[in-house]
């Protein structure tokens, strides 16, 4: 027995189960170490023999595979206290790519006990489990200690009984053996990765065995697989290869073909049909093989009857056999073999496989067209392996052929000629030949030569080379995996070569007509390979809109004014004034003290009292005149409130600020203004309108939540700021009324433009940071949060029993809905009243009064007749009805936004014998889950114990899934409803584009309300011919959703607006060093719109994420408003962050202008159907000019012209809007987002001062300028900082060539810093002269 023979018994593998390698594509295989060191334990004798036999499990499908590995006999000895101790310290190793949480590696331990008759016989004492892999099919995380694995009383064989339950600990039938333990050790072993193709899957291996094509050990440790060491490799190759078949090649065949064609038709017990099974193709497998596992995958080639080859072609056929020379099966091109390795395990191994097809016998040949598309029969006839000699170079090899029952390398089923053949003596004969030469000037040497060699030199030992052959006229083979029939059967790629003997009979393309390729993928130089992703923009921050705590304590003076502002009261349920509590910590509230609270019906008041400015940052824009508020509360419809102006009064409401506010007064149709000041809107919350079970979920809103407010300028229509405000105040705590006192920042989100493509310096890795993101503070709102609480006769509608279980009805029918009343006696019956069928059915009704006869005997027996016909047309839908309705279950979901709903469904099987069982749901967003980690995730989330299958559902080609039923079983089908898709009232986006008439302060009830509808889902499980055995019927109740931020963007119309916003930094802890992994999880988003791309990507381990949006605009003045959930799990159970998205499509104008100088241009203003009153406004008055100026008449379907004017401050990018204004009716007619591109003028003299910080009178200071022209020039002056100088003179003329003082007085600064303010001398048309600089200190 040679080396490879031993090699390759010894270390058979036996294959996992098949559903296994089934289930989807194996992933990338994990490298083990396990180091088994001491047996310890009371049960041990002590002087006795133990082993320790490891192997693989899979508890999903009780099932033993690979091949158990077996330690050396060691000997117990005594340990205190009571006990022994068996040392092993053996080290065992191992990968598999079955990456899933029921595989593990188990434990035996054996004894050896002497028998009579001087024999031995092996006991098992006990087993353990060693689990591989965490429930999310990650490796067990890797022991920084010895682990002690407890062992279990008899023998691993019992893992195989059907009663056995995975987890182990579960099993009542496992018994712990006490006081024994196995110590061991299991971690990952990466350099185990670098012997992947010398070492095949689940074959465990200790570091002493040999594993042919690795160097021995260093050292006196003897592991090689520690740090595993390749053997240098040599090519080869094989040339000149034909196959010789006994008696001849055509007898074999026609004796082959004979045999398939009588079992084909033994096969479909069917008479001769007039078809015959012909040889497609005959192909040749070629690989190397280390006797454990093929080094590479085989190579593929085509072999071609001699006689099919012109006579020129047969040059690799001896002269000798030059008769037979048709009779042979001829390779015509060489293969290389790179991987071969000077091993005495080492074998090149050939495998001769027939591709057989159906054709009909008239033609004698495949058929083609439909017939090619016809699944191709492929068979193995012949095998043989190929040692190298060792010290031989170029030289002819001839190789018997094997058959029959066998095992091969290719561990497939062999033809075997029958003992009754004509073949005679040559029953499993026939050779192989082929030539075999190196492209080393060193032939093959011995591996001992090579080991002798490397133990004498001390250098790291040679790495494995690849040799590139040089070029030459005989072809050599691509390597490449086995080819499918679909491959063979495909039209041949275009690579530009000529392509031979494409005409074969069922046109076959030959691997010839890829020939000569280099030693690569087919296709690899074709398709293009991604980069790394490098993102085009730098990330902006994710800083958005967030609601802080808002409780202000009022003075006794701030009461006061509060109370002569003549504000009206809130009253209570007993109309008693409700006072203003005092502010409380947010988080303590009792959830249970507000179910058990008598009063049930909740009034929620909200009243806007005040805005003010903000003190202590300048606004930019003009404070506004009249102001509106958009927002919405729970699920009642969005609110645009009507224009509300700020009054001033004495005193004002200033808290903390030295700024007061003005008083919000709601202005008429007819301009006047109303009384009493402020706004108040009331939500009546009542009981009797909740949907049951809603009033936990409205409970939850309340403590949760928080309140997104917008302000916009009432005149202008341009956004002036956001606020947000909890909603936890809101709740009473068993009082009989609450309301507090708030005031919230009104801010606005200033986000910088995109810059232009980056350099490669910008993108380098850790070079990029978070665009700057400016919050300013524009205003403070003054609002009273009330929340009354009112009697209910009705009690609340609680929500339905928690359990994820849904079982079918039982077999009780009961009357569908609708055929009558019912009422309660006080005896507790139940009382049907008839209902007359003419107001059951309109259509009964109606025929009963067409065509009716005179006469009332006559119209007696019409009705009558109509009624039998009516009762027969309607029969089997009734009792369709009533069956369906026998065998329909009902769930109801409370669905919130990007949230998924798991439950299961208990179906079970009502007949006596089997069904494979159909299940058909009629909406997308209510699915099945199929995969078992995710069933086994939502339900460790919400606690069920049912039990989790492995691939238990089956999917047709329509996606449809199926279970199979076994008779009366019952199983449980895992169910799970997500919306991505917000409720349109919700997306309905709010602003100046859908202003109306506003709200009004009438209390609305959720009755009224019903911006959420409830939505039906039916599920059908149907057996075979559509039969619905169990029906489930979904109802959906949609929730409203937390929005945790509020992103509000502004882009041009009809444009992508693409931005890239950096996640912020939740779970990474400070200190942490860069390019650390572990201490950012994975982020996945979807978003509610499926018309917007919205991805994360990640730059990498230990590296921030990026949120990319890439969302298309709509026309101006449109505003689209979407949703993006933010996930840390997988499989997207539960959103961490909701944010909002608000985009604004404007009409989109490009201006090119210089910081200090007036640049002028002009917008085309076309009219609408009737003539408007408009105006123009700016969110930047200060650097926009707009002609005309005030209200102007704009014509019907008419063309104007409105002239601009720009004289930006600052050189950059920035974003200025201009709307344009209905000013009778307050509509949006246009809207304009002007893109400046600013620069820095030239500045011609530089200066500096000190001033004193922190107050006082400022400083007056002269400068001189000298006009360079001949003749009087007018001359205008501007500064960038008109907050810190102000001019004696914004302009002055002076005389050719005189001089002028320029009086300057710099303002106090409250700051210390240094600021650079820029002096712009523009002449009569407003272009800059020159600029002058001054550096101010202060200090």
């Amino acid at each position: 027995m040679g080396e490879w023979e031993r090699v390759f018994r010894q270390h058979r593998p036996l294959p996992p189960h098949p559903q296994r390698g089934r289930a989807r594509p194996p992933p990338r295989s994990a490298a083990f170490r396990c180091v088994l060191k001491h047996l310890h334990g009371a049960a041990l004798c002590q002087g006795a023999e133990y082993q320790l036999r490891l192997s693989l499990f899979d508890a999903t499908y009780h099932h033993f595979f690979g091949r158990t590995w077996r330690s050396s006999w060691r000997a117990a000895s005594p340990a205190p206290p009571r006990s022994a101790r068996a040392t092993f310290n053996e080290v065992v190793y191992f990968h598999t790519s079955l990456n899933h949480p029921g595989i593990a590696a188990v434990v035996e331990v054996v004894m050896r006990a002497g028998k009579g008759g001087g024999g031995s016989q092996h006991l098992s004492c006990g087993f353990g489990i060693i689990p591989l892999f965490h429930g999310g099919s990650e490796v067990t995380d890797p022991a920084t200690e010895d682990r002690a694995l407890k062992l279990y009383h008899g023998t691993p064989r019992a893992l195989l009984h059907p009663r056995f339950q995975d987890p182990v600990e579960k099993n009542k039938y496992m018994t712990v053996m006490e006081k024994s333990h196995l110590q061991y050790g299991l971690k990952s072993h990466q350099p185990l990765e670098a012997i992947f193709h010398l070492l095949p899957e689940n074959l465990l291996m200790s570091g002493l065995q040999t594993v042919p094509g690795l160097l021995p050990a260093r050292g006196d440790t003897g592991d090689c697989l520690q740090k595993p060491r390749l053997m240098k490799t040599v090519t080869c190759y094989l040339e000149r290869l034909f196959i010789q078949l006994y008696p001849s090649l055509e007898e074999f065949e026609e004796e082959l073909l004979d045999l398939l064609n009588s079992d084909r038709l033994l096969q479909a017990n069917t008479a001769p049909d007039g078809e015959e099974v012909v040889v497609r193709e005959r192909r040749l497998h070629v690989g190397v093989h280390n006797g454990l596992r093929f080094v590479q995958a085989p190579q593929v080639a085509v072999l071609v009857p001699g006689a099919e080859l012109s006579p020129g072609r047969c040059q690799g056929v001896p002269s000798s056999r030059a008769r037979d020379a048709g009779q042979a099966l001829v390779l015509r091109s060489r293969i290389q073999l790179s991987e071969m390795v000077p091993h005495p395990a080492f074998r090149v191994c050939f495998q001769l496989e027939y591709v057989f097809c159906s054709t009909g016998r008239g033609s004698g040949k495949a058929l083609s067209g439909s017939a090619r598309s016809e699944a191709a029969d492929m068979r193995s006839v012949r095998w043989a392996v190929w040692s190298p000699v060792p010290g031989t170079g170029d030289t002819d090899v001839i190789l018997p052929l094997r058959g029959g029952a066998r095992r091969g390398p290719c561990q497939t089923l062999v033809y075997r000629t029958p003992p009754s053949s004509r073949q005679g003596k040559h029953v499993e004969s026939g050779t192989v030949q082929f030539h075999v030469s190196t492209d080393s000037e060193e032939h093959l040497v011995t591996a001992a030569e090579i080991l002798c060699k490397d133990r004498d030199e001390s250098k790291k030992p040679p790495t494995p080379s690849l040799r590139v052959p040089a070029p030459r006229r005989t072809p050599v083979s691509p390597r490449g995996p086995g080819l499918s029939v679909s491959q063979l059967v495909a039209s041949p790629r275009s690579t530009g070569q000529t392509l031979q003997d494409t005409t074969q009979d069922g046109g076959i393309t030959h691997l010839e007509a890829d020939l000569g390729l280099p030693d690569t993928e087919p296709c690899a130089s074709d398709q293009l390979q991604a980069l790394p992703f490098t993102p085009l923009q730098l990330p902006m921050a994710a800083v958005g809109l967030q609601a802080c705590s808002s409780h202000v304590s009022l003075s006794r003076a701030a009461l006061a004014r509060l109370h002569a502002a003549g504000f009206p009261d809130i009253l209570d349920c007993n109309q008693e004034p409700v006072e203003i509590s005092e502010p409380v910590e947010l988080g303590n509230f009792n959830l249970r003290l507000e179910e058990a609270d008598p009063l049930q019906g909740n009034e929620i008041v909200l009243q806007f009292l005040a805005f003010g400015r903000d003190a202590q940052g300048g606004v930019e824009g003009l404070w506004p005149r009249t102001v509106f508020l958009t927002f919405q509360f729970y699920r009642f419809p969005p609110v645009t409130t009507p224009r509300l102006q700020l009054v001033s009064m004495e005193g004002g409401l200033a808290t903390e600020l030295a700024v007061p506010a003005q008083l919000l007064v709601r202005v008429n149709e007819d301009g006047t203004l109303t009384k009493p000041p402020g706004l108040q809107l009331k939500y009546m919350v009542d009981p009797a309108f909740l949907r049951p079970g809603e009033q936990r979920w409205f409970l939850r809103y309340l403590a949760e939540h928080s309140l997104q407010i917008d302000v916009w300028d009432g005149d202008s229509l341009l956004h002036f700021g956001s606020a947000a405000i909890k909603l936890e105040p809101l709740l009473r705590q068993g009082q009989l009324a609450v309301r507090t006192y708030h005031e919230l920042e009104v801010a606005t989100t200033e986000y910088e433009p995109d810059g232009t493509v980056l350099g490669r310096e910008a993108l380098r890795h850790g070079a990029l940071r978070p665009l700057g993101v400016r919050v300013a503070v524009r205003g403070h709102l003054h609002l009273c949060l009330a929340n009354i609480g009112h009697p209910c006769e009705e009690i609340p509608g609680q929500l339905p029993s928690h359990s994820c279980i849904v079982t079918a009805p039982d077999s009780t029918v009961t009357a569908p809905g609708g055929r009558g009343y019912t009422l309660s006696t006080p005896g507790g019956r139940r009382t049907m009243w008839a209902r007359r069928l003419v107001d059951v059915d309109n259509e009964l009704e109606a025929a009963l009064r067409s065509r009716r006869p005179e006469g009332w005997p006559k119209q007696r027996a019409w009705d009558l007749q109509v009624i039998d016909s009516y009762r027969d047309h309607i029969k089997g839908e009734s009792i369709y009805q009533m069956l369906s309705q026998a065998i329909t279950a009902t769930r109801t979901v409370h669905a919130v936004l990007g949230t998924a709903e798991f439950f299961e469904f208990a179906l079970r099987n009502p007949y006596s014998v089997q069904h494979t069982v159909t299940i058909e749901v009629d909406h997308p967003e209510l699915s099945v889950i199929l995969d078992p980690r995710e069933w086994r995730h939502f339900k460790e989330l919400t606690k069920s114990v049912t039990p989790v299958e492995e691939d238990m559902f089956h999917l047709r080609e329509d996606l449809k899934p199926q279970v199979y039923l076994r008779p009366s079983e019952t199983v449980h089908i895992p169910f799970k409803y997500q919306t991505f898709s917000a409720d349109p009232a919700v997306v309905a986006a709010q602003g100046p584009a859908g202003l109306g008439t506003g709200a009004n302060d009438k209390a609305h009830s959720f009755g009224k309300s019903g911006t959420k509808q409830t939505k039906l889902i039916q599920v059908s499980f149907q057996v075979s011919r559509g039969k619905p055995i169990a029906l489930l019927r979904v109802k959906v109740e949609p929730q409203p959703h937390v929005v945790d931020q509020t992103f509000r963007f502004y882009h041009p119309e009809l444009t992508f607006l693409k931005k890239t916003i950096r996640l912020p930094a939740w779970h990474t802890l400070p200190g942490m060093p860069v390019g650390v992994p572990g201490g950012q999880p994975e982020m996945f988003v979807r978003c509610s719109d499926p018309d917007i791309i919205c991805e994360t990507k990640s730059l990498g381990p230990g590296e921030p994420q990026d949120i990319f949006l890439k969302v298309a605009g709509g026309p101006s003045p449109q505003i689209k408003k979407f949703f993006v959930a933010i996930y840390t799990d997988a499989w997207l159970a539960a959103p961490v962050q909701i944010w909002q998205f608000y985009l604004h499509s404007l009409q989109r104008l490009d201006v090119a202008c210089t910081a200090g100088q007036l640049t002028r241009l002009s917008l085309l203003l076309r009219g609408t159907a009737a003539p408007r009153r408009v105006r123009a406004f700016t969110s930047h008055p200060q650097e926009l000019e707009v002609d005309p100026n005030g209200a102007f008449l704009l014509p019907a379907n008419g063309i104007q012209d409105l002239y601009i004017g720009v004289r930006p401050r600052r050189a950059g990018s920035k974003f200025i809007y201009l709307n344009l204004v209905d000013v009778e009716s307050h509509q949006l007619v246009s809207s304009w987002l002007l893109c400046l591109s600013c620069r820095q003028p030239l500045i011609s003299k530089a200066f500096e001062i000190s001033l004193p910080a922190g107050g006082g009178k400022g400083c007056n200071k002269r400068i001189t300028y000298t006009n360079p022209y001949p003749s009087p020039r007018l001359y205008f002056l501007c500064t960038n900082r008109p907050d810190l100088l102000q001019f004696r003179e914004d302009s002055f003329e002076v005389a050719g060539g005189e001089v002028y003082t320029i009086g300057l007085r710099f303002a106090p600064s409250q700051t210390v810093g240094e600021e650079e303010i820029l002096i712009h001398i523009n002449d009569h048309e407003d272009k800059n002269e020159e600029t002058f600089s001054v550096k101010v200190l202060y200090q």
